[in-house]
């Protein structure tokens, strides 16, 4: 099973190093389902990448998770909760029945603590505007000892405590709000014992828990169990905000901030939280409050219901249903005000999309498909050199490349290629033939690195490239709601693709569903309606009731179980933004009900035409209005430094203008300003634009200056303190750092920021957030300390460094609080499948994945650097390097630096290294500048002095504007040097997200729950395989689920990708790894299936059976389980070095991620046992080669049907046939191999047929040859190939070659190790070659022999010219002319035969391919052949032996030729054509002069064994031969005689195919025995010379060669044994390479660890094998316990010698 079983419980790996186990069982409740469930508490401990360590020095309690679990999870997961009757173990009181008191005692206690509260409320009274008595901090010192006991926590539900712990938190004086602290602490110490987590539905508890004793009293305040419930009883008063001052709500605060600090141990270090005031972080503590009240009654209400009172509203203890809907909205409100106090809503470019790609979240994606946001970006491209696109091939484009790149062009990465990625640019610096060819100086990696041609893109020297602005490539859906065409993909798949998300099955339409609301999106309606005031919601329901027609009233029970259609919902949305506020209609537009159905119909409502302006507006400060609404607002009454403001405002302007207006009157009317306030606080866009407005050049004096005198009158009144000032801080301390800001400026902003902290101290808070600090000592140090108020205001802003730190950590409780409910609302939603209600949760997840997509490389900010001279050096800028430096050429003052940013990337930091031993090369003065391009570079934004000691200068900081180009100016250098040297940049780009921690959190969830799972469902599979048939449609069910999930809320790519490989790696490979495992009885669940599968297969054909919807079912599943490959992308990138873990990664170290290779060793093993139980029944059969091909292409189609066209699992399945062939017994196997052999042979002989019989033939050989193409990577090709090269070797010699013969062996030739049969076709192509100049040789002899006759005639003519001059020669002539004649006669015989002469080709075999035995050999040619054809022969011979020795060379051994019976003839018999042998043509020509022959006498003249001349003979007097054979009793074995054909109807004519059929000695005979002994000694040499050797081993090399030594001159194997293999005892290098391969198998041998070419000899292997049998066959005794089949193992281009030489390889494969 997965996971680990490690100090007697169950572990769950989470991640490196990162394990999880169950530790407690917290508390019970009845699930969705009606089964119980149970909450159980898992520690997460850490240790190293290697797992190990004591785990008493893991501090577990530090982080956990609660999880909720059914019984059969448990049971699966968690050992230690069971009992030993199997159950679960209930949560016991047995803690808290052994600390109860004696009831005498306990009542007393109980008097005592009735008297205190009493005596504290009166001294409390009596103290109100004088110093707290000592008395009074006793009694509430005692009052809280008492309230630490548990037993008395009945008395303390008392209401007079509330009403006192209100006074004390009211109280002016610190010590008395000290003391009600530690009272609420106290009351709530008695669950600190069980450090709650807060998340996954107990967030709230986190605070503590009270036990209830059995007495306690019943009351109204039953239900003060915890401090949240105080708190928010607290908080929830009428009152409380004014009672509360800064102090006392701080100490509120800090109680909060306290309780929540164990809960929520979430770090957010390096993420910049925003400024909240305590105002509104009070309120979102109420809402925090609230939430976990609601969560815990939601937990509660499935568990016994007790007697439980509260101080909370009556409305709250409502039912389950109930309580939802008001628990969603509480949460939807929580996030809002968390959404806007985070200032999330500023950005309106990040509305979500409706829908994502249709690609699977499961499926791994190249990174840069996800990384590339939608819309125009800027890329760099060549003018002048082609992209890849242009070309055919990468072969082409890499010649292109090749040819036109030339050292310091600039090029691009195409793809992702170990450690460079896809889009980095760097600078071509050499080419070689190495591999790779092409180095290149990249800038993302500061160094070299060697790629190929074909991956680079060329972009040229700087004037060829250009920046072009693109889109991308498919922006997908609108916003509307409507999907859109499918966009192509990037690049073709085939039909097999379909497969490609098999869980997402097609679900009909329902046009029901379609034209209502869902609840979750009713509900989020619903939010805004019960946003309205009373008389609009009232209208609203009314208007609803009107519309519905329902008979009964619309009440708060039945107006969220509407079904809500979609019309009419769209009404509603047109109605709804008129009766809203800012803030909520900022929620509107943003929540997915308005984007869904709202803004098609809203876009041309004529009714709403202020509508499109208001969402247009209601998020940008600063866009422009239109030409229309500034007609319609004149604006001559605003003050000419305010107009460019009141203009950019548009239709908001004209508030602006009445509230200057009603300042600027002599006497301010107070009930104008109080109006425009009002509605300041309802469109805050007026009053941010004011306040950012000090965020612009200093040049703007007049503006600075109006505003903050506007700015300070508002402070006057009470209402603007509700006004967000938080929003415009950061423009005050732009204005407050500001070098350039006017004097005048500074002391008016001064006083402003001294008036608005005195006024409300949370912005003093603010500022102390901001560094205002250091940003005033700074500016009094400018202005020598005449800043009146400065002092006092820095004083004051230093005074709330706690209060600050308090903030701080309150919002990141919060936040870590709202992140684990969210988890914890993903969980229910995994486990009970009901859909997330809750307003704004995609909102919510879609901020704190912000960055996912955006996420860059350091040192990727910039994309690229140009320097003013010397460009060539720029690259050592960036290459991180301190010893290389940009040095400057040039006049002094001249030196830019010049970054061109990447889109959207705000500076977080720009650095500048510089080096002491640079001396006057050093910089002195930088000056750096802003701008939007590169002629437009002139907004100034810092200047920093370099000391002679810096070594890191910081030039820009937080910088809250996009500047495309950012240009440094060295304006001065150390002890007035010309030149400078700089050392390097470094930029920091994008602040931090939430998005890791929430990856982090979210993955680690989402493994926890699912493997959880998995290992229940595997504990089901392992107790009944039949439940493995469920399995699929649990898989369809989860995997649809996270789908879905991520559809409608994760916001892009990059996001679903780390759930769906978290949730794939976390169910589905510990569930592979599980059902392929063996069980007791060897075979794994998967194993089980799938051959039930392929026994049912046949019926399976009737779609109406049973083996049908089984066989669906086993599809549906394995097509489920191999969806999820691994990317080419995740592969490259495991190859680099230093990768850091991503917790959204698949490759993590301790998690099962191979599901492939469990899937192909179980697809294998199945697929050996049927291949072995159909070799064990069926290799004796007949047609075993055709059984065994239909078997073969049936598994191969089942593997496709199964699994799709993948190339492992086709493999699998070959090694499954191959490994069931390696079980045969040696002398099955043989026989198995000439079976193969023979059937190969007679179905190319019966394509030559022709017609459709052939090419049915042509159609059975083509599917035994896929069949045999496994044995290329067996030990048994050798023997397949001597069997083989036999059956070729007769078919080429009877019939002759064919282009079949050259296709088969292109498709099966890797099955040949000898390659003897690719050897034997090649002599034949040599053969034909010398048969051609063969042809030539005797026409050259002719024309010689004829040029000699004519010679001779004329010496004749010239002798009979000369008789008469010389008489006595002429008798002399006359008496030699006869025998002249008689010399040139028999050179005629000799050369010329009467009669046609017979065409002779002669095929040269080599004996090393060709298999010709020593009884076929011809002993004496010249006595058994007729004198013309022994002629033909001598000519050849003499044709052989002259040009081999015109062609050998000194040392090449001559060779000399060895005529054979091998071949064949056509002979003409009367109007017949005999198709022959030799050894028939032979016979049949004996005819010619003789009428009978005996058979005895041919045998005498041939020497031939009497089974092949048996053979011969057959044919021939079989019914279509010419001869009989009479039986005589004189002579044996006969005589032969011409056929009489007079007695037959018609004569005989055509073609006769009488050439013996091919048969060989079968497995049983002593030819195969003979190879079983040679593999056998073969083994018995290896095992002896490796034992030798000992532990040093041998190099295989060195091990082959001896092993031939010892086989060739003994002593080993003693040469009785050799000799007694006969002729055929020849060893070669491929029979011991064999031998080693099945040793290697066997595990008698073993390689090196580190050298994997030296073996060594392991542990002899002592059981015999049951097919063994004796060496000798009479001898008794086994065999040595193996045996052997023969495989050459080669390498390419390695010739091959003879068995003789000394083979050498360079791997062993």
């Amino acid at each position: 099973m997965v996971g680990e079983l490690r100090y007697r419980e169950f572990r769950v790996p989470l991640g490196p190093g990162l394990h999880a186990y169950p530790d407690e069982l917290i508390r019970q409740r009845v699930g969705h389902d009606g089964h119980p469930e149970y909450q159980i508490r898992w520690l997460i401990l850490r240790r190293g990448d290697d797992g190990e360590g004591d785990p008493s020095q893991v501090d577990c309690k530090a982080e956990h998770i609660l999880l909720w679990m059914s019984d059969d999870e448990i049971y699966a997961n968690c050992h230690k909760m069971l009992g030993e009757d199997g159950q679960v173990i209930r949560p016991s009181q047995e803690s808290a029945e052994a600390g109860a008191l004696d009831k005498s005692v306990l009542g007393e206690m109980e008097t005592d603590v009735k008297s205190l509260i009493q005596r504290a409320l009166r001294q409390l009274k009596e103290c109100v505007d004088t110093d707290p008595p000592a008395a009074l901090l006793h009694t509430v010192h005692v009052l809280s000892a008492y309230a630490s006991i548990e037993p008395l926590i009945g008395v303390f539900k008392d209401p007079r405590v509330l009403d006192l712990l209100m006074h004390m938190l009211s109280s002016p004086d610190y010590q008395i709000r000290w003391s009600a602290g530690r009272m609420i602490q106290a009351l709530s110490s008695q669950d600190a014992g069980e450090g709650q987590s807060g998340e996954e539905g107990r967030a709230g508890e986190g605070l503590g828990r009270l036990r209830e004793s059995q007495d306690a009293v019943a009351g109204p305040s039953d239900l003060i169990r915890t401090r949240t419930q105080i708190l928010l009883s607290l908080s929830q008063q009428e009152a409380i905000e004014k009672h509360l001052d800064f102090d006392s709500r701080c100490a509120l605060l800090a109680l909060f901030a306290q309780a929540t600090l164990p809960e929520h141990p979430m770090s957010f270090e390096g993420i910049q939280l925003p400024q909240v005031p305590g105002r509104l972080l009070f309120s979102l503590v109420k809402c925090y409050l609230q939430v976990t009240f609601l969560l815990d009654q939601l937990n509660d209400s499935t568990q016994e219901q007790a007697a439980q009172n509260s101080f909370v509203p009556e409305e709250l203890n409502a039912g389950r249903g109930r309580l939802e809907l008001e628990f969603s909205m509480a949460m939807g409100t929580l996030i809002s005000e968390l959404v806007q106090a985070m200032r999330w809503d500023w950005d309106s470019s990040r509305l979500g999309r409706l829908a994502r790609s249709s690609s699977s979240i499961f499926q791994p994606q190249p990174a840069d498909e996800f990384s590339q946001p939608h819309g125009q970006h800027i890329r760099r491209r060549s003018k002048r050199f082609r992209p890849r696109a242009e070309f055919a091939s990468d072969n082409t484009y890499a010649l292109y490349v090749r040819d036109k790149l030339q050292p310091g062009m600039r090029v691009r990465m195409l793809e992702n290629y170990e450690e460079i990625t896809a889009g980095d640019e760097g600078v071509f610096r050499q080419g070689n033939n190495g591999m790779p060819p092409v180095q290149v100086f990249w800038e993302s990696t500061g160094r070299t690195y060697w790629v190929h041609w074909h991956m680079v893109e060329i972009l040229g020297f700087e004037e060829d490239i250009e920046e072009v602005f693109e889109a991308a490539e498919y922006p997908g859906p609108v916003a509307s709601g409507a999907f859109g065409i499918a966009p192509p993909a990037r690049r073709w798949k085939p039909i097999t693709e379909l497969f490609a998300m098999p869980f997402v099955v097609p679900e009909e339409e329902n046009s029901e569903e379609s034209e209502h609301l869902t609840q979750a999106e009713w509900w989020e309606l619903l939010f805004f309606i019960k946003k309205l005031t009373a008389a609009d919601r009232q209208q609203a329901v009314q208007f609803l009731q009107d519309s519905l027609g329902r008979e009964h009233v619309l009440n708060e029970e039945i107006l969220p179980e509407l079904t809500m259609p979609v019309d009419l919902a769209q009404h509603l949305l047109l109605s709804l933004p008129p009766q809203l506020d800012d803030s909520a209609l900022r929620d509107l537009f943003s929540c997915y009900v308005y984007r869904k159905y709202g803004p098609k119909g809203l876009a041309g409502h004529l009714g709403f035409p202020y509508l499109l302006g208001a969402q247009q507006g209601i998020f940008p400060f600063r866009a422009e209005a239109s030409p229309q609404e500034s007609d319609e607002h004149p604006s001559q009454s605003a003050s000419p430094a305010l107009q460019p403001l009141v203009d950019g405002l548009g239709p908001f302007g004209k508030l602006l203008v009445d509230l200057v207006q009603a300042l600027s009157s002599e006497a301010p009317k107070e009930n104008e300003v109080k109006a425009c306030l009002l509605q300041l606080q309802r469109q805050p866009r007026p009053f941010l634009a004011l306040m950012q407005s000090l965020d612009t050049p200093a040049t703007n004096k007049a503006l600075h200056l109006a505003v903050l005198r506007i700015l300070m009158q508002l402070v006057n009144f009470p209402e603007a303190l509700f006004l967000p000032w938080h929003e415009g801080m950061d423009a005050c301390m732009v204005c407050l750092r500001s070098p350039d800001t006017d004097r005048e400026v500074l002391q008016e902003l001064i006083f402003f920021l001294h008036r608005l902290t005195s006024t409300s101290r949370d912005y003093a808070v603010i500022l102390n957030q901001l560094g205002a600090r250091d940003a005033i000592s700074k500016a009094l140090e400018k202005n020598l300390g005449k800043l009146e108020l400065a002092q006092e205001l820095r004083d004051m802003v230093f005074k709330c460094e706690k209060h600050a730190h308090l903030y701080r950590k309150l919002l990141t409780n919060i936040l870590g609080g709202c992140i684990q409910m969210a988890l914890g609302q993903i969980e229910d939603h995994r486990r009970t499948r009901r859909p997330i209600q809750i307003p704004f949760f995609d909102v919510f997840l879609r901020y704190l994945c912000q960055g996912s997509s955006a996420e860059m490389k350091k040192n990727r900010y910039c994309e690229r650097v140009e320097v003013s001279s010397n460009p060539h050096q720029a690259c050592r800028l960036t290459d991180r390097n301190p010893r290389t430096y940009w040095e400057s050429s040039g006049s002094a003052g001249s030196h830019t630096i010049t970054l061109h940013m990447h889109q959207d990337v705000l500076i977080r930091q720009l650095i500048l290294l510089v080096a002491r031993e640079d001396s006057s090369y050093m910089p002195a003065l930088v000056v750096v500048f802003g701008g939007d391009s590169v002629n437009s570079v002139n907004t100034e934004l810092n200047s920093v002095n370099v000391t002679p000691y810096d070594s890191r200068v910081i030039l820009l900081e937080n910088l809250t504007r996009f500047w495309p180009v950012i240009q440094i100016h060295i304006k001065r250098c150390q002890q007035g040097g010309i030149d400078t040297r700089i050392r390097g940049l470094e930029v920091l780009g994008p602040k931090p997200t939430f998005w890791p921690v929430f990856r982090e959190l979210l993955c680690r969830h989402t493994r926890l729950f699912y493997m959880v799972r998995s290992q229940a469902w595997s504990q089901d599979i392992g107790e009944d395989r039949r439940s493995l048939l469920h399995l699929s449609s649990r898989l369809n069910g989860a995997l649809r689920q996270e789908l879905n999930f991520a559809d409608r809320f994760l916001p892009d790519a990059e996001a679903a990708q780390a759930l769906g490989k978290t949730c794939w790696e976390a169910l589905v490979s510990p569930l592979v790894q599980n059902i392929t495992s063996p069980d007791e009885d060897s075979t794994s669940p998967l194993g089980w299936l799938l051959d039930q599968f392929l026994e049912c297969r046949d019926a399976a054909h009737n779609p109406q059976s049973r083996a049908a919807a089984f066989s669906s079912r086993v599809r549906r599943l394995t097509h489920l389980l191999v969806h999820v490959e691994p990317s080419e992308a995740a592969i490259s990138q495991l190859k680099g070095r230093n990768r850091s873990h991503d917790w959204g990664s698949l490759a993590t170290r301790g998690l099962p991620n191979n599901i492939m290779k469990n899937l192909t060793r179980c697809w294998r093993s199945v697929v050996e046992e049927q291949m072995n139980n159909f070799l064990t029944s069926s290799w004796k059969a007949d047609d075993f080669v055709p059984l065994y091909c239909e078997r073969f292409h049936d598994l191969q189609k089942s593997s496709s049907e199964l699994f799709g066209p993948r190339a492992p699992f086709l493999l699998a399945m070959q090694n499954g046939c191959a490994g069931a062939l390696l079980k045969l017994p040696f002398l099955r196997t043989v026989h198995v191999c000439e079976q193969f052999a023979r059937h190969i042979d007679q179905r190319i002989q019966g394509s030559r047929m022709g017609g459709a019989r052939g090419m049915e033939m042509l159609a059975h050989l083509q599917r035994c040859l896929e069949s045999v193409s496994i044995f290329s990577t067996l030990e048994i090709a050798t023997t397949f190939e001597h069997y083989y090269q036999h059956y070729m070797s007769d078919r080429l010699l009877s019939v002759g070659s064919s282009w079949l013969e050259g296709a088969v062996l292109e498709q099966i030739g890797l099955c040949f190790p000898s390659r003897f049969p690719q050897q034997m076709l090649q002599s034949l192509n040599v053969s034909e070659e010398l048969q051609r100049q063969f042809h030539v040789y005797q026409l050259q002899q002719l024309d010689r022999e004829l040029l000699k006759l004519e010679d001779t005639e004329k010496k004749i003519q010239v002798a009979h010219e000369d008789s008469g001059q010389q008489p006595q020669s002429e008798k002399e002539d006359a008496a030699g002319e006869p025998e002249a004649m008689a010399v040139v006669e028999e050179e005629e015989e000799e050369h010329y035969y009467e009669g046609p002469m017979p065409e002779v080709c002669v095929l040269v075999l080599f004996p090393r391919y060709w298999p010709v035995a020593s009884v076929r050999h011809m002993l004496n040619p010249a006595t058994c052949l007729p004198p013309h054809l022994r002629r033909a022969l001598n000519h050849y011979t003499d044709f052989f032996s002259k040009s081999r020795s015109h062609l050998s060379l000194e040392n090449d051994p001559q060779r000399r030729l060895q005529w054979t019976w091998e071949g064949r003839a056509e002979v003409q018999f009367g109007d017949q054509l005999l198709h022959v042998s030799t050894v028939q043509m032979w016979l049949l020509l004996y005819f010619n002069d003789l009428k009978v022959v005996s058979v005895e006498r041919l045998r005498a003249l041939s020497e031939l064994p009497p089974e092949v001349l048996n053979r011969a003979i057959g044919p021939l007097t079989s019914s279509r031969g010419p001869l009989d054979l009479q039986e005589q009793k004189d002579i044996p074995g006969g005589v032969l005689k011409i056929r009489d054909d007079s007695e037959e109807p018609r004569p005989r004519r055509g073609t006769v195919w009488l050439i013996p059929p091919q048969t060989y000695l079968k497995t049983e005979d002593e030819e195969e025995r003979e190879l079983e002994k040679r593999r056998n000694l073969l083994n018995c040499l290896v095992v002896r010379i490796l034992k030798a050797h000992g532990d040093e081993g041998l190099h295989i090399d060195r091990l082959v060669y001896l092993v031939l030594e010892a086989w060739q001159k003994g002593p080993c194997p003693p040469r009785g044994l050799v000799s007694s293999l006969g002729r055929g005892a020849a060893c070669s290098s491929a029979d011991i390479l064999s031998c080693i391969l099945h040793l290697l198998v066997k595990g008698t041998l073993r390689r090196h660890e580190d050298r994997p070419q030296v073996l060594i000899y392991a542990v002899p292997i002592t059981v015999m094998e049951p097919h063994t049998e004796s060496l000798n066959p009479g001898s008794p005794g086994p065999n040595p316990p193996l045996t052997f089949h023969t495989l050459q193992i080669r390498s390419r281009g390695v010739p091959y010698a003879s068995c003789t030489g000394t083979q050498t390889f360079s791997t062993f494969r």
